[in-house]
């Protein structure tokens, strides 16, 4: 049997919705620690610290992080986008986010803005391909 793909998966959360995702990856925790995981600051961080997982962290995604990711997507190094969103609050940075979120879709990148799409990503037969 083959093993799995390493993946490259870049993680970012709101403020209100860092938890949900937090809450998400310690579920995923096992599937997630044999990937490599990029994410901007603060969500980084938290996810190191309060889950255990090795991630590499970016510049908040309000200080440039999200303009960073989205240049990772530009180089082919992200393989998939779990970006928990908050459609509800106004974000200071929105060009930053619509710029990230533009341009996984402009180069095919499996995007997750809540926890059941990311469920459906990560439990997919693709995603172990």
């Amino acid at each position: 049997m083959n093993a799995q793909r390493r993946r490259k998966i870049a993680l970012v959360a709101h403020d209100h919705k860092k938890a949900a995702l937090i809450e998400w990856a310690r579920i995923n925790k096992d599937t997630l620690a044999q990937h490599d995981l990029v994410a901007t600051g603060t969500t980084g961080k938290m996810l190191g610290e309060q889950v255990g997982l090795n991630v590499r962290c970016l510049r908040s995604g309000p200080l440039g992080g999200d303009q960073q990711l989205g240049a990772l997507i530009c180089e082919d190094q992200v393989d998939m986008l779990v970006f928990f969103w908050d459609p509800l609050e106004p974000q200071p940075h929105d060009p930053d986010v619509r710029a990230l979120l533009r341009i996984a879709v402009v180069y095919d990148t499996p995007t997750a803005c809540n926890r059941a799409t990311a469920d459906y990503l990560i439990s997919s037969p693709l995603f172990a391909a």
